[in-house]
């Protein structure tokens, strides 16, 4: 089984949906985890947003990065660039994507207007993860 970690900062948001759609929009066929190299919790906004796609990411948990769990993976994608730049370099064998990502906990506003940063980070994710999962698919004909 081919094993996916979604890296960003917090891992309270943007590595978090991915993590759920990977999981969800592969039917199991992916082990899809994700880290933060400064875990903060899930940020409810990700629950939400994800949960009017379907997805119920509530059961996930912020977790830490760590070289030796990077090394365990066969892709490795960080989707901020201060991930990027803090991901130790990892053997040839373990395959590493960025994908730049607005950080939606940042955004401001009203509460609509948060909800609607997360629900444009989350369907962008979306489109991210599906080409992904059309890429590995095409790659391991």
């Amino acid at each position: 089984m081919t094993k996916v970690l979604f890296v960003c900062t917090g891992n309270s948001a943007r590595s978090q949906m991915a993590e759920g759609f990977t999981r969800t929009l592969s039917r199991g066929k992916i082990e899809a985890s994700s880290a933060g190299m400064e875990p903060k919790g899930l940020n409810p906004f990700a629950v939400e947003v994800m949960r009017g796609k379907g997805i119920d990411i509530s059961g996930q948990r912020s977790k830490a990065f760590s070289a030796e769990l990077a090394r365990a993976m066969d892709y490795v994608i960080t989707v901020c660039g201060n991930a990027e730049a803090r991901c130790p370099i990892l053997p040839p064998e373990v395959r590493r994507l960025h994908w730049p990502l607005d950080d939606p906990a940042k955004a401001t506003g009203s509460v609509e207007d948060i909800r609607t940063v997360f629900r444009l980070s989350r369907d962008e994710i979306e489109r991210l993860v599906k080409e992904f999962l059309v890429e590995l698919k095409e790659s391991s004909r």
